[in-house]
């Protein structure tokens, strides 16, 4: 059972309120009756740590892990500049002029599950929903089987990298694992995940079609209900001379990443050369900018930061301990369920105290970003990157929860098989 011994004290009490009040927010999104959101219960949970003085002012600049920030920010501001040079326009225009409808699966699965892999995948998302659908009507396509690929590979990409999302950010900045070490453990994770991702959405949306297409056109070259339509040609949305600058910065940031330099380090010196150019104002680059989602990541370490103070994140850790939490299988099924309910961030950001009394603990490193991140596939709410598909296609392409269920329960299950065996036996 778990024990509230020390809430006799106001401050103590205080804690407790704040800490579980905050975690509903995240958990349902919303704080029931208000338009208080995530970003905002974040912001509004670290000020109340501080006026209960549950946190100390001192203690508050320690809770923080600023090379997480540092490293999130410095990689929007990269993937500002290629966006405003027009490369996610440029892939675009490549897609319509060579990719026929039979090869667009898994063109758009292997394009955003590798773009996921080293940009942040919540922007990747952000940039090529719009793009996905448009590619998608100009070739007579269904969108919808294509969003799902875009969000669910961008969330199986994204597990290969330290900067693939903001857990693993998170998780690179405390574990210390450098980045190729981190590319070499899961790297073949997300390879082999989107190889199964492509299967599943195969078997789902396309199979039963082309099945169909041989029943009723034999001898058909190739039977799909596409193969009439006329592929338009390639128009370049601008000059491709305006993509080499951003271009040049951003294999610079992968080669210091791959050199074993800090990330944080080659990120924000990246982000300091792409503003000294006059195409990159920074009024224009900081609007790119994911400002609440700096905010949210501020305001849970200082949540997480009092919640350690008053001993209560110790008390649920111990708790968690009584699980057996070192056997994989159930590691991976809490984090799943954990990330599933409060979202991967406060998950991780929660779970961050427990594995370093874990006996390998590199090893469940590893192991939590892994699962924390594939967990995302599993409903629309498991990752803000799958907000960010669905609200975009909103209007468009409406894809409700159980729709989205019919591809996330396989392959979330699939790929974190993979991942548990990769990392337990190879």
């Amino acid at each position: 059972m778990l024990a509230f011994p020390l809430t006799n004290s106001p401050h103590l009490l205080a804690a407790y309120l704040i800490f579980f009040a905050s975690y509903l927010v995240f958990a349902i999104g919303r704080f029931p009756g208000t338009r208080i959101d995530r970003p905002a219960a974040a912001v509004i949970g670290a000020a109340m740590m501080f006026a209960f003085r549950v946190l100390t002012p001192e203690r508050g600049l320690h809770s923080v892990d600023y090379a997480t920030i540092v490293l999130l920010f410095a990689m929007m501001v990269v993937v500002a500049g290629l966006h405003l040079a027009g490369f996610f326009e440029w892939v675009t225009d490549i897609f319509i002029a060579h990719v026929r409808p039979g090869f667009l699966l898994p063109v758009v699965i292997f394009t955003s599950g590798i773009l996921s892999a080293f940009l942040v995948n919540d922007i990747v998302c952000l940039l090529m929903a719009p793009l996905v659908m448009q590619v998608s009507r100009q070739l007579g396509q269904r969108a919808t089987p294509y969003l799902l690929a875009l969000a669910t590979a961008s969330n199986i990409g994204s597990t290969a990298t330290i900067t693939g999302n903001p857990q693993n950010i998170l998780i690179g900045s405390v574990s210390g694992i450098p980045y190729r070490e981190f590319l070499a453990h899961l790297g073949p994770v997300a390879i082999v995940g989107l190889f199964l991702d492509w299967g599943i959405l195969y078997a789902i949306y396309f199979r039963s079609r082309t099945l169909h297409a041989v029943a009723t056109a034999p001898g058909t070259d190739s039977p799909t209900q596409s193969q009439s339509v006329p592929v338009p040609q390639m128009v370049a949305a601008r000059p491709e001379s305006h993509l080499v600058f951003p271009g040049i910065v951003t294999l610079g940031v992968f080669a210091g990443f791959l050199a074993g330099f800090p990330p944080a380090l080659v990120a924000s010196v990246a982000a300091a050369v792409l503003l000294t150019h006059p195409r990159y104002p920074s009024k224009h680059v900081y609007q790119e900018v994911d400002w609440s989602l700096l905010v949210f990541f501020a305001g849970l370490f200082l949540i997480v930061g009092g919640a350690e103070q008053a001993g209560i994140a110790q008390q649920l850790l111990s708790v968690a301990e009584r699980f057996n939490l070192q056997n994989h299988w159930i590691f991976s099924a809490v984090v799943v369920a954990l990330s599933n309910v409060v979202s991967n961030v406060p998950a991780v950001m929660l779970l961050k105290g427990l594995l370093p009394q874990f006996a390998d603990s590199h090893h469940f490193w590893l192991l939590l970003a892994a699962t924390s991140t594939l967990a995302g596939n599993l409903t629309i709410t498991g990752s803000v990157a799958n907000i960010i598909v669905i609200e975009k296609a909103r209007s468009e392409s409406p894809i409700n929860f159980l729709e989205y269920l019919k591809a996330g329960v396989p392959v979330t299950v699939a790929t974190i098989i993979v991942a548990v065996l990769w990392l337990r036996y190879f």
